[in-house]
C-alpha cells in the first residue's frame, strides 16, 4: 500500500512541478502515473547500482544528494521513454528529483 501511495504522490508532484515550470510538459494525469512508476522502477535497478558505489565512496554521507543525483538522471531517462512526457534540461530534472524527494522524505516520516 505505501508503494501505491508512494507513486501517487511522485505523480502529483510531477504533474504539479510541470505546470509551474514551461520547460516540463506532461500529457495529463495517467502519463504521471505511468512516468512515476517507470522513475522508481528505474531508480529500484539501474539507479541502486550507481548509487550504491557513491554511498560506498563516500560513506553514506551525502546519501540525499546522491540519490537527488541519480533521480535527475532517471528523470532524464524517463523522459526519452515517453512521448507525454518531457523535461527541457538538467536543472528541471534537478528540480523534479528534489522535490519528489522531499515528498517522499516527509512521507516516510509522517507514515
Amino acid at each position: 500500500m505505501h508503494f501505491v501511495i508512494a507513486v501517487l504522490l511522485n505523480a502529483t508532484v510531477l504533474f504539479a512541478l510541470a505546470f509551474l515550470f514551461p520547460s516540463v510538459t506532461i500529457k495529463n494525469y495517467t502519463t504521471a502515473i505511468c512516468v512515476a512508476l517507470v522513475i522508481g522502477l528505474l531508480n529500484a535497478t539501474i539507479g541502486f547500482s550507481i548509487r550504491l558505489p557513491l554511498d560506498i565512496l563516500t560513506l553514506g554521507l551525502i546519501t540525499f544528494f546522491i540519490k537527488v543525483f541519480v533521480s535527475a538522471i532517471m528523470i532524464k531517462l524517463a523522459s526519452g521513454l515517453f512521448q507525454g512526457f518531457k523535461v527541457k534540461g538538467w536543472v528541471p530534472a534537478f528540480i523534479i528529483a528534489f522535490c519528489m524527494a522531499i515528498a517522499g522524505t516527509l512521507y516516510r516520516y509522517i507514515y
